[in-house]
């Protein structure tokens, strides 16, 4: 099986690929913006037309799309995760190599749920912010395109290689750096969120088993269960052997002089919060997956504990001391 694989640099995309080159079926081509990928490419600078002629000559079975932003402004949102999947989908929809589609959603473009409740596919999406804004737009693209697709609404990954700028990522170096220091009073905001974290590994197995399959339309990916960000940090400072004491401040977004805020973006005087959605992923309080038709239609099921992935980001920010 031949896979083009898109975004094979970026923190999804290197896992996808490990999983990829570990099974001996499947060659594999990387397109990306990176110097380490197979080709060059950028998909939301450059046209159909363009990669259409590569498919074309490629002639992938499975396209499997990982790129995209998750920071930025509305316009550079849109630019990386809508705009650049309307490419891939009209020069799938041109090119003649009938390619299978695996899109990467993400949890974020439900918006908030209610507490306590799993969110299935069916539910309506109601984005609270512009990066799930504009991955939802993204996943009705692929919808509406006619062709063999599937888009996985990973919900909040986790594991080796977490990004700096994630709650999980920022909870680490904020811990690494009271280890350093030897401060034993640690101060963090914004633990009362309640996020559903999946292992990047366990999403590139869901990935694979996607790509292998025949299920279309939208598939969650998750653990299933919500964490409050509290007890991960609870979690963190036990797999760190930190001695020090955790306490949490639950004041107003980007909290005064505090420390390190987990949960909350940055205010200023002159562009407050919105009250409405606090958190930077828009949705809200609590976010938990139903992962039922993951594990009817892809026979996948999360495998990896969320201690073992907190230790993973810990043992990745201890080098750094």
């Amino acid at each position: 099986m031949r896979v083009l694989l898109i975004g094979a640099g970026g923190y999804l995309g290197r896992f996808v690929a490990d999983r990829l080159l570990a099974d001996p079926a499947v060659q594999l081509t990387a397109l990306g913006r990176g110097d380490d990928a197979d080709v060059r490419f950028d998909l939301a600078t450059g046209s159909p037309g363009a990669l259409t002629r590569f498919l074309d000559a490629v002639h992938p079975g499975v396209v499997i799309n990982c790129a995209g932003a998750t920071r930025g402004g509305a316009r550079e949102l849109t630019r990386h995760n809508t705009v650049a999947v309307a490419t891939v989908c009209e020069a799938l929809r041109r090119s003649g190599c009938g390619a299978r589609l695996v899109q990467i959603g993400c949890g974020a473009e439900y918006g908030p749920s209610q507490p306590g409740s799993s969110t299935a596919e069916d539910a309506v999406p109601r984005p609270g912010g512009p990066y799930g804004v504009s991955k939802l737009a993204a996943t009705e693209l692929v919808l509406g395109s006619g062709l063999d697709a599937v888009v996985l609404r990973v919900f909040s990954p986790a594991g080796p290689g977490t990004p700096a700028g994630s709650p999980l990522g920022r909870l680490a170096e904020a811990m690494r750096r009271a280890m350093q220091s030897g401060d034993s009073d640690l101060k963090l905001g914004g633990l009362a969120a309640q996020r559903d974290f999946v292992d990047v590994r366990d999403v590139a197995r869901a990935v694979h088993a996607a790509s292998l399959s025949a299920a279309q339309g939208v598939i969650n990916i998750g653990s299933g269960r919500a964490v409050r960000l509290r007890d991960a940090a609870s979690v963190l400072a036990r797999v760190a052997g930190y001695g020090g004491s955790l306490h949490e401040v639950d004041g107003p977004p980007g909290g005064g002089h505090l420390r390190p805020t987990i949960g909350h973006p940055r205010t200023d005087p002159d562009h407050p919060a919105p009250v409405a959605y606090p958190y930077p992923d828009g949705c809200g309080s609590w976010q938990q997956a139903d992962v039922r038709t993951a594990r009817d239609r892809l026979g996948w099921r999360p495998r990896i504990s969320l201690e073992e992935s907190l230790a993973d980001i810990w043992m990745e920010a201890a080098c750094r001391i």
